[in-house]
This record gives structure tokens, C-alpha cells and sequence, in this order.
């Protein structure tokens, strides 16, 4: 076992955290930013994703290929980004059956790591002031606001799949922010999250079978081309939202941190477990379908707990299991950062 070096157990540590990443941040209400704010490696993520400028343009130009790889942290970004591909087409399959017959489940178990989240993110704010509760305040409210919000109808127009391209991405950058929440409001999570993925997924099996009668298939080259406009997107977003958290997390920490603070409380309301679907009817009564033929949810219907039954303990058994994982996520950053 001398091939596995302390140095390759770190490679596959990073790449783990990076599917945990893609994981998260399929689920509508979770944000992958969370992760890498627990795991200790959410500050090295922002200023590794500003690099990504004036200098590094420059170096690519000159065609000094390791200079601007060294420079961009290139090894844990391709690492990091490496295992949310691989989520997205591993972890997230899984994850979208787990939601289909398991929701309440996986959405308790996302509901105790936020709450173990929260409590780890609150440890990060040294005193409590006017101006941090102040800014605390206004995420919460800015949190709250995005979770009532009514979404929107899907909409395949390239402009605004690039503009869910770059809104997406919040959840990667900003804690308590969820993507896939968004682009659920925006209308688009079946149609990028759900179909553009499948399609890509089908895509790479029948090039490895060297089939290219998927060429003449006109709404899989579609939804492929959506997939590459909304990546393009996304790109742009990280490189941009990138930017401006790496100069507010350097020069106003505190109310950063606040503000991600009320985000995440913000968010704890998404993924409440106790709740029931209400369905769209058309006018005969019938249900309505989306794309991949499941029923549309018109709204969730948010229940009070019954903590006599046993589906509520049931649901805390859950809850506490995603409270563990994170604090052995967060154990795990702290000691890598000493």
C-alpha cells in the first residue's frame, strides 16, 4: 500500500467535498456553499475563484500554461470541481430517486445539517453588534423574501437560461443561498437540473458507444444546447460572485458572515420536512404534468409537527443524522486548518 501517499489521500478527501458540493446543491433549499463553509474550505474557494482575471487572461495568452494553473490554485479547483461532475452525474441521479419516494426524508436530513450549520456559522461572529444583528436582519429578510416568492413559468430562451446560469451559482458561492431553490423560482429547475443533466448523461453513454443518431434527435441537441449556455452561465457567475465576496470577506467579515447567517435561517423554511403537496389541476380537475411526467406542485402545504406519532421521531432520527454529518464535516475543516 505504499502507492497511497498522504498527498493522494488529500487529492480524494478534496474530491469527496466537491461531490458532497454537487450534491447539495441539486437539492432546492440546500446550499453548496454550506459545505464548503463547514469543511473549512469555503475562503480558499472564493479567492482561488477570483484569480480568474486581468493576470490570468494575460498568462493564458502568453501561453504559460503552469504559471496560470499554479496561479489560479489549479489543483483544488480541478480536484474540487472534478467531484461535483462526478455528483452530478452519480450522487444526483441517486439524489433525485431518494427525492421522488423519500423527500420528507432526505428533506429532514438537509434540515439537520442546516441547523448544525447554523450553529457552526454563528461561532464564526466574534461580538454581536447594532451593525451585525443589523445586516443579520436584512439577510433573514432577503432569505425569507426569495422562500414565498411564487415561481415562474419555464423558460427556454437563451438569454434567460445564461441569467439562471449565473444565478445559480449562488448557492455554490454564498452560504444559506440555494441555486436549485432559484432556479426553481425562475421556473427552470426541471428543464437545466433535471432534463439538460439526463440528456447529457445519455449523451456521453451513446458517444462511448460511438451512436451519433442523437445528432437527429432535435430536442436532445436542444437540451444540450441550453446545458452548454447555462454552464457558459455559470462560469460567468462564479468568476463574478467570486470577486465581490472576496474583497466584502476581506474588508467586512463580521457583517458578511451575518448576512450568511440570515440567509441560512432564511433558508431552514425551503426544506421544512413536515409538509404536503398540493398539486395544479387543469379545468376538468385533472393534474397537470411536467416535462418528465410527474404531477407539477402547485404549492407545499407547511404542517405543525405532531410529536406523538411516530413519524415525527421517526423524521428527528433523520434530523439528527444530518446534524451529525456536519459536525464531523466541520471537525474535519477545523483540524485541517490548524
Amino acid at each position: 500500500m505504499g502507492w497511497f501517499t498522504p498527498i493522494l489521500l488529500q487529492n480524494i478527501i478534496l474530491i469527496l467535498k466537491g461531490v458532497a458540493m454537487g450534491a447539495a446543491n441539486k437539492v432546492p433549499g440546500v446550499s453548496g456553499g454550506i459545505v464548503a463553509f463547514v469543511a473549512g474550505f469555503y475562503e480558499e474557494l472564493i479567492d482561488s475563484l477570483q484569480k480568474f482575471n486581468l493576470k490570468a487572461l494575460s498568462l493564458l495568452f502568453k501561453k504559460e500554461w503552469s504559471e496560470f494553473f499554479v496561479y489560479v490554485n489549479g489543483r483544488f479547483l480541478t480536484l474540487l470541481f472534478s467531484g461535483v461532475i462526478i455528483s452530478y452525474f452519480s450522487v444526483s441521479l441517486i439524489l433525485d430517486y431518494l427525492i421522488k419516494y423519500y423527500e420528507i426524508q432526505v428533506l429532514a436530513v438537509f434540515f439537520g445539517m442546516i441547523l448544525a450549520s447554523l450553529y457552526f456559522v454563528y461561532q464564526e461572529v466574534e461580538k454581536w453588534k447594532f451593525k451585525t444583528i443589523l445586516f443579520f436582519v436584512i439577510g433573514l429578510f432577503i432569505g425569507l423574501t426569495i422562500m414565498l416568492s411564487k415561481p415562474l413559468t419555464e423558460n427556454d430562451g437563451s438569454i434567460f437560461v445564461f441569467f439562471c446560469g449565473v444565478i445559480s451559482v449562488c448557492g455554490m458561492t454564498l452560504p444559506g443561498l440555494s441555486g436549485s431553490f432559484l432556479l426553481l423560482l425562475l421556473g427552470n429547475y426541471t428543464l437545466l437540473l433535471v432534463d439538460s443533466v439526463n440528456a447529457i448523461y445519455y449523451t456521453l453513454g451513446d458517444l462511448i458507444k460511438m451512436n451519433f443518431e442523437f445528432t437527429n434527435d432535435t430536442h436532445r441537441m436542444k437540451l444540450l444546447r441550453l446545458a452548454a449556455i447555462f454552464s457558459i452561465g455559470s462560469i460567468s457567475g462564479l468568476i463574478f460572485f467570486s470577486n465581490i465576496l472576496s474583497y466584502v470577506l476581506k474588508r467586512y467579515y463580521q457583517i458578511t458572515i451575518a448576512i450568511i447567517i440570515g440567509f441560512i435561517s432564511g433558508s431552514l423554511g425551503v426544506i421544512w420536512p413536515w409538509r404536503e403537496k398540493v398539486f395544479k389541476l387543469n379545468e376538468e380537475g385533472d393534474l397537470i404534468n411536467n416535462s418528465i411526467g410527474n404531477p407539477e406542485i402547485a404549492y407545499y402545504d407547511y404542517l405543525l409537527p405532531n410529536i406523538k406519532t411516530s413519524d415525527f421521531w421517526f423524521l428527528i432520527l433523520f434530523i439528527i443524522l444530518g446534524a451529525i454529518t456536519v459536525t464531523l464535516l466541520e471537525r474535519y475543516g477545523v483540524k485541517k486548518n490548524k
